[in-house]
């Protein structure tokens, strides 16, 4: 299926700065090109050095005004937020949009789940978006801006495997709300998306490690009532959206962006 064509001309975020972690692949470098494409300042967040470096270079090189910059982050590491806030208000001095969207999955059995690999999982997905929000948070302006989360429809339907990854998709959607509540004062709506099954780079690898990657992509698909499974760009399309004065008057909500994958009952 071939991604979306096209910016919403509702949706411009011109002279506007945006923060996007795990921006340099799938949803997060899907999410800074549509930014980007709406006229904002983005900054790339990503422990992935490499990729990191190669998707900043190549969306400034496609639209070379609105050049996209990358830091390189480790979000287990606390002291390691606080660095990037500062290189952010650096570069930036003002900050309009953060997307908290780096995240780590872990398939692991309930009882092969270790307190080392839980509390990664948590660090990573949750307590990283809270301690980023709470370092950026002073940069936005008394306008106002918006902050969204991209949780996943784990937080809400439960899949083997997935016990650490749904609570701290859970908890993405807990804090997403009181949050909303704790920085309407400041203006600053927080939203997140729930995605479903998205194709990306770590769903190209679940299909090849499968015995039957072909049966498995044409079931996935046949699960979601519009046919198909989703792609990076929807994602970003809800986004941009999110982030523009279109959703002026809508916060601490969640946006399920599945292609009807969780509305239909399942035996």
């Amino acid at each position: 299926m071939r991604e979306n064509a096209g910016t919403p001309t509702a949706c411009s975020l011109a002279g506007q700065s945006a923060v996007v972690t795990g921006g340099a692949q799938g949803i997060g470098r899907a999410i800074a090109e549509r930014f980007q494409q709406a006229g904002a300042r983005v900054c790339i967040l990503d422990c992935d050095n490499v990729a990191g470096e190669a998707a900043a270079n190549e969306l400034t090189a496609a639209d070379p005004a609105h050049a996209v910059t990358f830091h390189r982050i480790d979000l287990e590491q606390i002291g390691a937020i606080a660095v990037a806030a500062g290189q952010i208000k650096s570069l930036y001095g003002k900050l309009d949009i953060l997307v908290n969207n780096a995240g780590v999955e872990l398939d692991t059995n309930f009882q092969q789940m270790t307190a080392a690999l839980w509390d990664k999982v948590l660090a990573i997905n949750l307590r990283a978006p809270f301690l980023l929000t709470q370092e950026l948070e002073p940069l936005f302006p008394v306008a106002g801006g918006a902050v969204i989360n991209i949780s996943s429809i784990h937080a809400t339907h439960a899949f083997a495997g997935s016990t650490a990854y749904a609570c701290s998709k859970a908890g993405l959607v807990a804090l997403t709300r009181n949050l909303a509540l704790e920085l309407a004062h400041r203006h600053i709506r927080v939203n997140a998306i729930c995605p479903g099954y998205i194709d990306t780079r770590l769903w190209e690898e679940y299909l090849r490690q499968s015995p039957d990657a072909e049966a498995l992509a044409a079931n996935t698909a046949a699960l979601h009532p519009l046919g198909r499974r989703g792609v990076p760009t929807d994602v970003a399309n809800a986004a941009l959206f999110l982030a523009s004065d279109g959703s002026a008057f809508i916060t601490g909500t969640c946006l399920v962006v599945d292609g009807g994958l969780t509305i239909r009952a399942h035996s």
